[in-house]
């Protein structure tokens, strides 16, 4: 089999990424025999060694570099050289890193809680923010470390805090604050542990001697408005049988013969005279009967003695 000069049957594509993400070249190299395979940027060789984190890999045709996580620094030319007997050849592409960057936000917030003495207590938050925010945990206001006792922990933009067994020592206000060289943000919760002291039971039993003091109270309440209502009702009917018998008493009474008062030179008070007038109105007039005819009888003359 002739040999070929290596040819790039897709060359190399320029690539913009943001910091903090991966940038990825890939170029398709035919050739014999199989050419080999070096990069550069900016005319000097990359390899592990002066690019840590670099991936480089050429199989199958297939050139392929792998940056995981670019910065600022890694902006700039790189070139693929496909190398073999019959000749060589090379394809160029720019790198350009933008700097996108974001503050740090909370799209999850620390959350106030109570919980029992001995229990497990788990914090949670998510953050976000470009480029990737440093979190860290404070409890009124002295940075907690990771510890056995207290254990903290990431998975993606989820930090937690994890108390193993939580004891009233531990209540207190947590914060967690975070921070990137665009910004920093705080999430602020209260925490309290709750010791054997404070039992359930002695809270409802409290809550059942309030209760009931509040139940008298407005059972007493009710029976003095029960009496105060009946006592005004009754007083209106006694009042209301007062009334009614002297209505009827009084139409059968003839107003009594009062001898004549001498003159005064205060007149008589209006009031005093209404009144005697719709007595007088009232009373019913007497019976005028007309006066019996008197018969006068002669008495016998009596017989002379013999």
């Amino acid at each position: 089999m002739t040999t070929k000069a290596p040819t790039f049957t897709q060359p190399l594509q320029s690539v913009v990424a943001l910091e903090g993400s991966a940038a990825t070249f890939e170029a398709h190299i035919s050739g014999f025999p199989v050419p080999e395979v070096s990069w550069y940027r900016d005319g000097q060789v990359l390899s592990s060694a002066t690019l840590p984190g670099v991936q480089i890999s050429f199989s199958d045709g297939r050139a392929k570099l792998v940056i995981p996580t670019v910065t600022e620094a890694n902006s700039g030319r790189y070139t693929v050289q496909a190398t073999n007997g019959s000749g060589q050849a090379t394809s160029t592409a720019e790198l350009l890193v933008t700097a996108a960057t974001a503050p740090p936000n909370f799209s999850q917030r620390l959350q106030s809680m109570t919980a029992r003495q001995g229990s497990q207590v788990r914090l949670d938050v998510r953050v976000t923010g470009i480029p990737t925010p440093v979190v860290k945990f404070y409890r009124d206001g002295v940075e907690i470390q990771s510890s056995p006792d207290f254990q903290i922990l990431q998975e993606g933009d989820l930090y937690s805090l994890i108390i193993a067994e939580a004891y009233p020592e531990d209540s207190g206000t947590y914060s967690v604050n975070a921070t990137n060289n665009m910004g920093r943000a705080t999430s602020t919760a209260e925490l309290l542990i709750q010791g054997e002291e404070e039992a359930v039971p002695a809270k409802k039993t409290k809550t059942i001697v309030s209760t009931a003091q509040i139940s008298q109270t407005r059972q007493a309440r009710i029976e003095k408005k029960i009496e105060t209502h009946f006592d005004a009702r009754s007083l209106t009917s006694v009042e209301m049988v007062i009334e009614g018998a002297t209505a009827q008493q009084l139409p059968h009474k003839a107003p009594p013969r009062m001898p004549p008062r001498p003159t005064s030179k205060s007149p008589t008070p209006p009031i005093i005279a209404a009144k005697a007038q719709m007595a007088r109105q009232q009373s019913p007039s007497p019976v005028r009967q007309s006066p019996s005819p008197v018969r006068h009888v002669r008495a016998p003359t009596p017989s002379p003695v013999r």
